[in-house]
């Protein structure tokens, strides 16, 4: 069965491609110049600045935060635990990586780790719901 949580689960995992890809398409141009390097991404990303680095990094711990969460929508779902809640959760979790997105482009660092912190507590409650 399809639930709101289980779409909540794809958009959590899309969410860092999208982020990253905001990076990848404003840097547009020859690889010479700067441009996106599909050849050597790895190292296109070290040499970014600015925002363009904090997407990256963005990128990266919403891929570190994704375990967690899939498990807590799993373990909840598993357990029969109320599928109303799960759902909240999940997509109260899924609008926390969106801030915490936002927030860490623009450079806000104390407000995004508190955002942080609560998708944590949230990928934590769905845990603790079996």
């Amino acid at each position: 069965m399809t639930t709101i949580a289980n779409w909540c689960v794809v958009a959590a995992c899309v969410l860092p491609i999208l982020t990253v890809g905001m990076a990848k398409a404003t840097t547009r141009g020859p690889r010479k110049n700067g441009g996106y390097d599909n050849h050597n991404p790895r190292e296109w990303e070290a040499k970014l600045a600015g925002w363009k680095a904090r997407a990256v990094a963005a990128q990266n711990n919403g891929f570190e935060a994704l375990p967690l969460f899939i498990a807590g929508v799993l373990i909840a779902q598993q357990s029969h635990a109320d599928q109303g809640r799960i759902d909240l959760l999940a997509m109260a979790f899924v609008v926390t990586r969106v801030v915490y997105v936002a927030l860490y482009l623009k450079d806000v660092a104390t407000l995004r780790s508190l955002v942080w912190a609560i998708g944590l507590g949230l990928s934590i409650a769905l845990v603790a719901m079996s």
